[in-house]
């Protein structure tokens, strides 16, 4: 399993601190300062199920300075999402085929618990 994380952010710890009270201790993707590519956003996105504004932090300064809306074309927000991670919705867990946005952190349980 892989956790996006953000250490700053109180969701993002609770969602670590579920996973170790798991007993599981994910491989950590510091995503602020390891930003994933277009390609590897598109792949969690379909992991996910979701639209690329459902992976993204809307109130977020750079969403705005941007002209971004929520109904931006998709590619633009994916492309915005890479190169501005802060953009990307924390924490999310991924397990193989599957993810989830860990908000709130009981959204992690399906992909932890069978």
């Amino acid at each position: 399993m892989i956790l996006w994380h953000n250490q700053r952010c109180t969701k993002s710890r609770q969602a670590l601190d579920l996973l170790e009270d798991h007993g599981i201790r994910p491989k950590i993707r510091a995503y602020l300062h390891d930003a994933p590519g277009e390609d590897e956003i598109r792949g969690v996105l379909a992991a996910l199920r979701v639209a690329p504004i459902d992976m993204m932090r809307p109130k977020e300064k750079v969403f705005k300075e941007l002209g971004l809306r929520h109904d931006s074309d998709p590619d633009t927000l994916i492309k915005a999402m890479s190169k501005h991670p802060e953009l990307i919705e924390r924490p999310i867990l991924i397990n193989g085929s599957r993810a989830a946005i860990g908000r709130p952190t009981e959204n992690l349980l399906p992909l932890i618990t069978g």
